[in-house]
This record gives C-alpha cells, structure tokens and sequence, in this order.
C-alpha cells in the first residue's frame, strides 16, 4: 500500500488538473474559482481575506494574480480599496459554474459514501492538527534506556 502522502499528492493534483479541463470553458482555474467562493461566501471580502483562506492552496503571488485575473475578466469588483465583490454578471455566472462543479463532486465520491468521506475529511483535519501543532521536540525519537 502507497503512504497517505503519495495519495494526498496524487488526489490534489487529479483534482486541479480536471477541475482546470472543466473550468476552461468559464475562462477559470480551480485557485480563481475558489478566490470567487471566498468573495461569494463574504460580505465586504478583502484581498487579506482570500489570502489568509486561500494560503494552504497556494502562495501569495499567485492568489494575487488570480485576483486580478478575476477582476480584469469581470467576474469581480473593487467596491473600495482593497475590498472585493461579485459583479451581477459574476453572480450569474458563478451560479451556472456551479452545476458542473456539482457534477464533477458526484463523478469524483462516486462509490463513496457520506459517512467514508466524513471520515476521511476527520481523519485528514486531525492529521494536519497533529502536524501543525507538533514542537520540535515531538518529532525527537525518544533515547532508548539500556
């Protein structure tokens, strides 16, 4: 059996690579079409907002790039400085990018059920706990006593 990292990496990319195909048609990538959740989930989203949610998924250059590709393609506004918001015709065709990444999320649980993909979601956030809360001196292999 291959390590969970080998699946961890292998599932992230399986899931850009097809999730870029599908958002292609929308002139979106996957980092665009999550920074218009952000904007979408918040009143009155800032730039720092969509960087601080979005910094697991990538580095601050590229967000921001991804920012003004939304903005320059209309998909999003600057309701004040550095602020961020849909535009109407965003909304509208964020609602209709919907459908399909509804679709993709079916083709991609197929053959999983509520509850296994529950448990994997529980098991990956403890993992990443476990991790990010670990001081050096929990990664020392502990001295064996002779």
């Amino acid at each position: 059996m291959k390590p969970i990292g080998y699946w961890l990496n292998r599932t992230d990319k399986a899931l850009t690579l097809h999730m870029n195909d599908m958002l292609e048609h929308f002139t979106l990538t996957r980092i665009s079409w999550q920074i218009l959740n952000v904007i979408q989930d918040g009143p009155d989203t800032t730039d720092i907002d969509v960087l601080s949610t979005l910094s697991p998924n990538a580095d601050g250059p590229t967000l921001t790039s991804a920012i003004d590709t939304v903005l320059a393609d209309g998909w999003a506004t600057r309701p004040g400085p550095g602020r961020l918001d849909l535009t109407r015709d965003g909304r509208q065709r964020l609602a209709r990018v919907a459908e399909r990444v509804d679709a993709f999320r079916q083709l991609s649980t197929t053959g999983i059920s509520p509850d296994e993909y529950r448990t994997a979601v529980r098991v990956l956030e403890r993992m990443t706990h476990n991790i990010e809360t670990a001081t050096s001196t929990d990664l020392t292999p502990a001295r064996r006593v002779r």
